[in-house]
């Protein structure tokens, strides 16, 4: 009778362009490794295809199901459809399976040369980015003629589990520092409630220094001096495009490998696009992929297969061979099967100009997953807090002058509990004062707050509620936000010169 251990099942989408060349190139490079004496792999319909079918969650009911029961899915790059209303496949997958956190690292790899590699700069540091909330909630709305909105969401959950992550990552690989990038300054609730609950997180982690940067100086930095970084952790807009600048520095994004972590399901993929130009050529370069595989494997406790692997890939890159898109151009380029097979060749062997990978003594394979949820779970951190409502800020599409809109205004709340404080446009105050070089659109926050002799907690939204009403009697309302109170701090924020 066999005491094999069952092999883990996991889920593969191959991806559009070069999506299935890479793939398959990683796959087998896997069997060479002895990675399928661990874990079977099955096919699952995503992408293009399904799309073109008219589904427009761009994944069959048949792919979601082998997905959440294998609790792993390994994808190739996917297209994302541009405009029409139609939503990325890749941002769906996160969001849906709540893979919370986006994991990358980026390092100097022997034979993919760099303007750091070229002055002898070798660098090595992770971003870690919320990757289920923020501006990929996908909430727009056409509010006027003129003004589109976006709703940027952060949560106090959702900041927890991405900063209980990066301390958990960083204690695991021996990172003595973290610094969250953040836009504080300016969102000084959305980015400022990142930032707190980095700081609250922390706590945990003493051994670990903290800091936090501005994004933009962060940006200036990583250009300047990236070295000095070992993981940054940010918003999901924010991580998103700093990842892919971090990405440059070593050599572009077909050398950076990406996981995305979820309590139940986790996803590892190609970060780089479908490159429908070389696709079905054979040139395409399968780096980004093999280490978004190496990542999966030391997520599935593979570790000794992974260090193989990795030490493989850099005895290969050191020693010149090279795809089309890097390397010593005065050396002839492979192909897709031509690198792999070469990768192949390495296994087992190790690189001499660069630190190997340590090779553990054996792979202890495991996939622990939280019991599967009866329905979509409900977490909150802030409980039993008193809230009262206190105005209301009401967004009007409207033609007048800031100073005709306001004396409208001050006339239809006259007998109700609020007076007129502000009124803005695109954010920037332009009653009760103002510059007359503001510019103004069709789109004007109009701000209701208690006059002076009325107490908070006297009453309910429902008074909000008729004096916008009232309004909406002879204005076009485009949007509505209740003010309210936590414990008596302002859960809203001033107006740029107010």
């Amino acid at each position: 009778m066999s005491t094999a251990t069952p092999a883990m099942q996991i889920a593969v989408a191959k991806g559009d362009g070069i999506g299935p060349e890479i793939m398959d190139a990683a796959l087998e490079l896997f069997k060479a490794a002895g990675v399928m004496d661990h874990l079977h792999f099955r096919d699952v319909e995503m992408g293009a295809s399904v799309f073109a079918k008219g589904n427009s969650r761009g994944m069959t009911d048949e792919a979601v199901r082998t997905v959440e029961d294998s609790g792993i899915l390994f994808k190739g790059p996917m297209e994302t459809p541009k405009g029409g209303g139609g939503k990325s496949i890749n941002v769906t997958a996160r969001k849906m399976w709540n893979a919370f956190a986006n994991f990358r690292t980026f390092k100097t790899l022997p034979g993919v040369e760099t303007v750091y590699s070229k002055a002898g700069i070798n660098l090595d540091f992770s971003v870690v980015r919320e990757n289920i909330e923020d501006t990929y909630g996908g909430v727009e709305h056409r509010l006027s003629n003129d003004m589109i909105q976006c709703k940027r969401l952060i949560s106090a959950p959702g900041c927890d589990e991405v900063h209980r992550f990066a301390f958990q990552t960083a204690r695991r690989l021996g990172i003595k520092k973290i610094h969250c990038g953040h836009k504080a300054n300016i969102m000084k609730m959305t980015d400022g409630l990142f930032l707190e609950r980095f700081k609250m997180a922390g706590r945990d982690f003493e051994e670990i220094e903290q800091a936090d940067v501005i994004v933009d100086a962060l940006c200036m930095n990583l250009v300047v001096k990236p070295q000095q970084y070992q993981m940054i952790v940010l918003p999901n807009l924010q991580g998103d495009i700093v990842s892919d600048l971090c990405a440059g520095l070593v050599g572009g994004l077909g050398f950076a490998p990406s996981a995305n972590i979820g309590n139940h399901i986790s996803i590892f993929e190609a970060v780089h696009g479908t490159a429908p130009d070389i696709a079905g050529k054979g040139v395409a370069n399968p780096t980004s992929l093999i280490l978004s595989g190496m990542m999966m494997l030391r997520h599935l406790g593979l570790t000794r297969h992974a260090a193989i692997i990795e030490n493989a890939l850099l005895a290969t890159l050191e020693s010149g061979v090279h795809t089309g898109d890097f390397g010593d151009k005065s050396k002839p380029s492979v192909g897709t099967r031509d690198f792999t097979q070469a990768i192949i060749k390495n296994l087992g062997n190790k690189p001499t100009t660069v630190a190997p990978t340590p090779v553990p003594e054996a792979s202890t394979p495991a996939l622990t997953r939280p019991p599967k949820p009866a329905g979509p779970q409900v977490i909150r951190t802030f409980k039993n807090l008193v809230r009262h409502v206190v105005g209301c800020d009401i967004y009007l599409d409207s033609p007048l002058s800031p100073l005709a809109l306001a004396e409208e205004m001050q006339r239809a709340c006259a007998d109700t509990p609020f007076k007129l404080t502000l009124i803005s446009n695109r954010g920037t105050q332009v009653w009760p004062t103002g510059s007359v070089y503001t510019e103004c659109v069709d789109y004007y926050r109009v701000r209701f707050e208690l006059k002076e002799n009325v107490a908070p907690g006297s009453f309910g939204q429902s008074r909000c509620v008729a004096l916008m009403d009232k309004i909406a009697e002879s204005f076009t309302i485009c949007s509505y936000e209740l003010l309210r109170t936590f414990d008596g701090v302002k859960g809203y924020s001033l107006a740029q010169g107010q």
